[in-house]
């Protein structure tokens, strides 16, 4: 017979599993800290299991707090980290492939998960981030984050708005998404033509590449500077390419994106940011820790 408290603590993982990839912008993370904190729970007696009030509260700030310590120790991590560190991108959910990833873990994707907001989180402080995430994207009142966090909820509500202002000033204005996959299949054309003059079109003269290996894959180890700059380091990569290296537009982070496969496997996932009809920011992900969610073939696109 199945025990119903035993379901209701597990229907929780997709909320856990969502709140701390916002928190930690890595889905290997999140699962550690979602599993943490399951083994919290289970090492409690039946007793103290059944003193909990809210057992879907208790989750969720342990599972904070668990965050929290890990966001606080992510700056020595990144610190050794070889080269460039961005968020894990995630897929779209329809895309999600893999026997080993449940349904139920798989992230919701919005605008908490784009990319660029990712890397806005990563300059917040951890308290900031955490007091933000629970507040303007999940709706947790100050009073609760106050426990989670240690601090007043007065503090709590000057973090969320400091990281908010954060938010704001980086916020270019959004193209709407028909638009943005329309120039990132422009972009898709022009390098697989390896049309210097086109990528340069499409690219805002101030444009960021940055590319995340992990030294573990092939990427550039400083952000390259310069929409000229970039298209010719795109052609030139291009040039270097096997012939059987394929790029597929796909949905990454919600937003449109390009995948490359080698062989009908994910090697790289690239991430967007386009503004005035310019591509600002390519987030480009080679690093194989990071492709989990993206290593099994997708299909034709």
């Amino acid at each position: 017979m199945t025990d119903p408290g035993l379901s209701a603590i597990m229907s929780e993982r997709r909320h856990l599993i969502n709140l701390a990839y916002r928190l930690l912008g890595s889905l290997a993370e999140a699962e550690d800290a979602v599993q943490e904190t399951y083994a919290r729970w289970y090492a409690m007696s039946r007793q103290q299991q059944d003193a909990v009030e809210h057992p879907g509260a208790w989750l969720t700030t342990v599972a904070s707090r668990v965050c929290l310590d890990l966001l606080g120790s992510a700056r020595a991590r990144r610190e050794r980290y070889v080269g460039e560190w961005i968020p894990e991108p995630l897929p779209e959910p329809t895309e999600w492939v893999g026997a080993a990833i449940d349904p139920a873990d798989r992230v919701t994707l919005d605008e908490s998960v784009n990319m660029a907001f990712l890397v806005v989180l990563e300059s917040m402080t951890p308290a900031e981030r955490v007091a933000f995430i629970l507040h303007d994207v999940f709706r947790y009142p100050f009073a609760e984050i106050s426990e989670i966090t240690g601090r007043t909820p007065a503090a709590c509500r000057q973090l969320a708005s400091s990281a908010r202002h954060r938010v704001r000033a980086s916020q270019a204005p959004v193209a709407p998404t028909a638009r943005q996959a329309g120039i990132v299949r422009d972009f898709k054309r022009a390098w697989e033509a390896k049309d210097i003059d086109a990528l340069i079109g499409l690219l805002d003269p101030d444009a960021t590449a940055i590319g995340d290996g992990g030294g573990v894959a092939t990427a550039e180890p400083r952000p390259i500077e310069g929409g000229e700059r970039i298209a010719r380091y795109l052609v030139d990569l291009a040039g270097r390419a096997p012939s059987n290296l394929a790029f597929l537009a796909r949905t990454v982070n919600g937003q449109p994106g390009l995948v490359a496969q080698y062989d009908g496997v994910t090697v790289a996932v690239y991430a967007f940011e386009v503004a005035d009809d310019r591509i600002t920011h390519i987030w480009a992900t080679p690093n194989p820790e990071k492709l989990r969610p993206w290593t099994e073939p997708l299909g034709n696109g």
